[in-house]
């Protein structure tokens, strides 16, 4: 049964990035470092109940997802959210300091993986409505390792969003337009992965 969901999952993704990828120009390819094998869920419970990984690490990569919600950009309206993360994808939020609020997109999951010092890491992950792919907040894409079935990402996907990386003003659709969405983060959204991306 699970398996089968999995299978599903996977094949809705790939379907939507294949009707997606013809949607704009392919972004410049930055490097994120060595890339790892990780695995991609949607909950926590699916972490723990697959035992991929110990349960501490499925506690703190859902942890880090639901914080990384507060770095994710920050729309003035749901429209220019939905530009950019698809119809139903955005939500509205409240600065933590209380200052204003603002549409975020909303979490697709968390992504758990190895890190250099042999510990754990895991960050949330936001899809991108226009290419398909899934990103962590700081714009590590996931990637798939065919040959394994894993999930693939750099190093450098798993590290924390710099505090308060969100910007100080909601972007505005004109900004995401003159800036090619993202509010000008397109350039860190695509990195170079060595294997198929998810959904393209």
């Amino acid at each position: 049964m699970k398996r089968t969901r999995k299978l599903v999952l996977t094949t809705l993704m790939a379907a939507g990035g294949v009707s997606l990828t013809a949607c704009g120009d392919a972004p410049a390819a930055i490097d994120q470092g060595k890339t790892t094998d990780a695995y991609a869920y949607q909950s926590l419970a699916e972490c723990k109940d697959k035992g991929e990984v110990p349960a501490e690490a499925c506690e703190t990569a859902a942890k880090n997802a639901k914080d990384d919600e507060n770095a994710e950009a920050r729309y003035a309206d749901t429209k220019t959210c939905e530009d950019v993360y698809g119809p139903g994808q955005c939500v509205p939020r409240s600065s933590a300091n209380g200052t204003g609020s603002f549409w975020g997109p909303l979490v697709a999951g968390f992504v758990v993986g190895r890190m250099m010092d042999g510990g754990w890491g895991g960050r949330g992950l936001y899809r991108d409505w226009r290419d398909g792919g899934y990103y962590t907040p700081n714009g590590g894409r996931v990637s798939t390792d065919y040959s394994t079935g894993r999930a693939r990402i750099g190093q450098r996907g798993f590290d924390a969003p710099d505090v308060g990386r969100g910007p100080d003003k909601a972007i505005t659709r004109s900004s995401v337009i003159s800036r090619g969405g993202f509010g000008g983060r397109m350039s860190s959204r695509s990195y170079a992965s060595g294997g198929k991306s998810w959904g393209g």
